[in-house]
C-alpha cells in the first residue's frame, strides 16, 4: 500500500439452502439485487449464498432484467413477505419509490437491510451495509486533481452517471468526485446542477459498458476535447474508453471510476482506467446475512459505523500512479482482494 504523510418484470428465484447450523435453523432471508448480470451484484449474490450456507440460512435471491427495474424489486419484496422470511437484503433501484413497499415488509416483522445503495431517507431501512460512496467518489476526484496538477484549472470534464432517476449511490459518487476535484456543489442531493465551466456535461450509462460508450459519445459531441472522464462504475468506464479509442483519444484522456471488480482492476493495470475506488460487495452481503440471523435470534438490529448513519464496508483507491498525500494500492494488490 502506498501511504504518504498526508493523509420485472422477470424475477429469478435462487436455490434455497437446507439449514446446516442448528442455531440458525428455520431462519430465512431474501436477497434482491438490481440485476444478475453486473459483476458487482453477481459477487454480492455469491457472498450471500456462501454466508447463508455457512450459517444454515434458507436464502432466496431475486433480480430484475436491467438496472432501474424497480417494478421487479417491488414484486420480489411482496413475494418475500408472503414467504414470511426473517429478513430482506435489498439493493434498491428506486431509492425513494420503493420505501412504501419496504414499510409493508417491516410492518410484517421483517428486517429490511439496504446493501450498497442507501434508501432515501437512509433510515427507511433497518440498517445499511455499504461503501461510503461519497468518500469513494472523493478519493478519485482528489487523485484526478492532484494528478493533473496545474492543468486541473483548465480541465474539461465529462460525467457518466448511472440512472436518470438519480439513485442515492449515483448522487453520492458524483458529488464526492466533484468535491474531491474542488468543484463547488449546488444541491448536494442531486447531480447535474453545478455551474463550474470545467464541466462539459452529464450523461447516463445505466451502469453498463454499452451505456458508457453511448453516454461518452454524447458528451464528445458537446466537446470533443474532454480530457477527464468520471464514470459511476467500471463497466461504464470501459465503454467510455471504447468511445475515446474510436476517435484515437484513448491515450490522452484520464478516466476514473468506482467499483474495484477484477475486470476493472485489470483495466487499471492496462491503462484503460487510470484510477478506481475499490468496494467490497461480498462483505456487504456477508454482514447482511449475519445481521438477519441476529435479528431472528434476539431482535437486535445492526449497528452503524461510528460517526456515520450506516455500516461502512470500506474502500481503497487503486491506481498505478500514486500521488503524494493520498493512500492507494496498486493493481497487483487490488487483484488479491477483487471480486467478479
Amino acid at each position: 500500500m502506498n501511504k504518504t504523510k498526508l493523509g420485472i418484470a422477470v424475477l429469478f428465484s435462487a436455490v434455497a439452502f437446507a439449514p446446516l447450523n442448528a442455531q440458525a435453523a428455520d431462519i430465512s432471508a431474501c436477497l434482491i439485487t438490481k440485476t444478475d448480470t453486473n459483476p458487482f451484484y453477481v459477487a454480492m449474490k455469491n457472498g450471500a449464498m456462501q454466508k447463508a450456507e455457512e450459517l444454515g440460512v434458507e436464502l432466496k435471491t431475486y433480480a430484475g432484467r436491467i438496472d432501474g427495474d424497480s417494478e421487479s424489486q417491488v414484486s420480489a419484496i411482496e413475494a418475500c413477505i408472503a414467504d414470511g422470511v426473517n429478513g430482506i437484503m435489498l439493493t434498491p433501484s428506486d431509492t425513494r419509490g420503493i420505501v412504501p413497499t419496504v414499510k409493508k415488509a417491516q410492518d410484517a416483522g421483517i428486517l429490511v437491510l439496504a446493501l450498497d445503495t442507501p434508501l432515501d431517507p437512509i433510515d427507511a431501512a433497518d440498517g445499511t451495509f455499504a461503501t461510503d460512496n461519497f468518500a469513494a467518489g472523493e478519493a478519485i476526484g482528489t487523485w484526478a486533481k492532484a494528478s493533473l496538477g496545474d492543468d486541473a484549472a483548465n480541465a474539461k470534464i465529462g460525467l457518466l452517471n448511472g440512472l436518470v432517476s438519480q439513485s442515492s449511490v449515483g448522487v453520492l459518487r458524483n458529488q464526492g468526485f466533484l468535491t474531491g476535484f474542488g468543484i463547488d456543489l449546488e444541491d448536494p442531493n442531486k447531480w447535474g446542477d453545478e455551474t463550474d465551466s470545467r464541466i462539459v456535461g452529464n450523461d447516463v450509462s445505466q451502469g453498463s459498458e454499452q451505456g458508457g460508450r453511448t453516454g461518452m459519445e454524447n458528451l464528445l459531441q458537446i466537446d470533443p476535447m474532454i480530457n477527464l472522464v468520471y464514470a459511476i462504475n467500471e463497466p461504464a468506464a470501459a465503454g467510455a474508453y471504447e468511445a475515446l479509442k474510436a476517435l484515437g483519444r484513448e491515450g490522452d484522456v484520464m478516466v476514473v471510476a468506482v467499483d474495484g471488480g477484477c475486470p476493472g482492476v485489470k483495466n487499471v493495470k492496462e491503462g484503460v482506467i487510470n484510477a478506481t475506488a475499490q468496494q467490497y460487495p461480498l462483505r456487504m452481503a456477508s454482514h447482511g446475512v449475519e445481521a438477519i440471523v441476529q435479528w431472528a435470534k434476539n431482535g437486535t438490529k445492526p449497528q452503524k459505523t461510528e460517526g456515520k448513519d450506516f455500516f461502512d464496508t470500506g474502500v481503497n483507491l487503486v491506481t498505478e500512479e500514486p500521488v503524494d498525500g493520498l493512500e492507494s494500492i496498486n493493481s497487483e494488490e487490488a487483484a488479491k482482494i477483487c471480486w467478479g
